[in-house]
C-alpha cells in the first residue's frame, strides 16, 4: 500500500459532492486542505485518476502523486495531523 496526494479544481459545473464521495470510498484517506486529500491505496497513481476523473467534467484538473512518506506541515486539525504521522 502507498499514500497517494490527490489535488483537484473544478472550473464550470461544481459538482464536489459526487467526487468527495468517490475519494471517500478509499478505506484510509485524510482531507488536510480544501482541495486536498490523502488516500492509501494498493493501485496506481494513474489507476486512481482514471477512475476520479469519471467524477468530473472535460474542462476540470485532476493531479494524483505517489507520496514518498516524507512530510512537514503546519495549521493542520489534530485528528489531520494524527493520521499523516500514522499514515505517511
Amino acid at each position: 500500500m502507498a499514500a497517494y496526494i490527490i489535488s483537484y479544481d473544478l472550473i464550470k459545473n461544481k459538482d464536489y459532492k459526487s467526487l468527495i464521495n468517490e475519494i471517500k470510498k478509499y478505506s484510509n484517506w485524510a482531507h488536510p486542505t480544501e482541495s486536498l486529500w490523502i488516500i492509501i491505496s494498493d493501485d496506481s497513481s494513474s489507476v486512481i485518476r482514471d477512475h476520479l476523473k469519471q467524477f468530473m467534467d472535460n474542462d476540470d484538473k485532476l493531479l494524483v502523486i505517489k507520496s514518498s512518506g516524507i512530510g512537514a506541515w503546519t495549521g493542520l486539525q489534530s485528528n489531520v495531523s494524527h493520521w499523516l504521522k500514522n499514515n505517511l
